[in-house]
């Protein structure tokens, strides 16, 4: 009886660790997996690449038009301050003119008198 438990026991024993063990098949299938795996990370890595690239050639263009519209108000701002000192000479001459005119008026006004 102790020899028929006894291979009994190692019969179990065998067949417990003989199931436990992964077979051919299954290791070719958690290769397979573990490729799809590195294949989709590989493709992710790629994917982020070409995003960070596009964000910084987004970045740049950003910077270039932000350069550009400060240019702009630069030159707005110029043309600006050049419309106000030109009003200023405009104001000016007319002022002179009007000196002028009443002086004019004041000496004809004198001619008349005489």
């Amino acid at each position: 009886m102790k020899n028929s438990l006894l291979v009994i026991t190692m019969i179990l024993a065998i067949a417990i660790t003989l199931g436990g063990c992964a077979t051919k098949g299954d290791l070719e299938q958690a290769q397979a997996r573990e490729d799809a795996i590195a294949a989709k990370a590989d493709q992710a890595a790629q994917d982020a690449q070409a995003a960070k690239a596009a964000a910084d050639e987004a970045t740049l263009k950003a910077n270039e038009a932000v350069a550009r519209a400060e240019e702009a108000e630069k030159r707005a701002n110029e043309r600006e301050r050049i419309a106000e000192e030109k009003a200023k000479i405009a104001e000016e001459k007319e002022r002179i003119a009007e000196e002028k005119a009443k002086q004019a008026d004041t000496l004809f006004q004198k001619s008349m008198k005489k």
